[in-house]
């Protein structure tokens, strides 16, 4: 059996959403913005299935798959969605802005077929964009932008075996070769930001990200090049 990383095509975004799923299911921070009562599996694939429809065309979307040389078929293990860094001085195009609005569009129907956001705290979302915001605004000095990983997933029976290495490696060896720096967000501290670290990436900061009593994820600062932690924490990864 072999690995190799590719483009998402639209055949692969049903195996790619149960990968993300299955992955994030435990994650501090799926757990903190949901309310389990009320989570609706087929909302979130809906909300996934037109963010992997909107990557296609406009994010570096890539899934990680086993394929054998004596069968045609492969299945997904992994998934990696990486945001193109906008440089400061260029405007956001009229395309992306379209684009953008597409996807808003596609979850508000979404959300009308399904009557909610099924289960989606909405104001622990917003608490958490704040946050964001204000982290990348203190972080985010370059003027080439940043190569943003929004999504990283390999299926819990395929972890330890190099699969989401391959993912980041699609993207920051290109980035290296640019000259750009990468930059991501956790909110699990313990495996991730260790193997983070051997990838060249450091903590730049801690996001805490609080809702009264209850916080997502509380991660001590660490130094080093880039990764972001959320309290989840943040961080980012410099061009060697």
């Amino acid at each position: 059996m072999a690995i190799e990383v590719v483009n998402l095509t639209e055949e692969d975004i049903p195996e790619a959403i149960e990968v993300i799923q299955r992955a994030f299911a435990d994650d501090p921070y799926f757990k903190w913005v949901f309310d389990p009562a009320k989570f609706n599996k087929q909302r979130n694939y809906g909300s996934l299935e037109a963010r992997c429809r909107w990557g296609i065309h406009n994010a570096i979307f890539q899934v990680a798959k086993e394929s054998d040389r004596n069968d045609s078929s492969s299945r997904v293990l992994g998934v990696s969605c990486w945001l193109p860094p906008q440089p400061a001085a260029e405007p956001e195009s009229w395309y992306s802005w379209a684009q953008s609005w597409l996807l808003s569009f596609r979850q508000f129907m979404n959300n009308v077929r399904h009557m909610g956001r099924g289960g989606l705290n909405t104001r622990r979302y917003w608490i958490w964009k704040d946050r964001q915001r204000e982290a990348q605004s203190q972080i985010w000095d370059d003027p080439q932008g940043y190569y943003f990983c929004n999504i990283v997933a390999v299926s819990p029976e395929a972890q330890g075996k190099g699969i989401g290495k391959k993912l980041f490696q699609a993207v920051t060896d290109r980035a290296d070769e640019e000259g750009v720096k990468c930059y991501l967000e956790s909110s699990k501290e313990v495996p991730n930001v260790e193997i983070y670290q051997r990838m060249g990436f450091e903590m730049a900061k801690v996001m805490e990200c609080r809702d009264g009593n209850d916080v997502c994820m509380k991660v001590p600062l660490g130094s080093g090049r880039p990764v972001v932690l959320w309290d989840m924490a943040t961080g980012y990864r410099q061009h060697r």
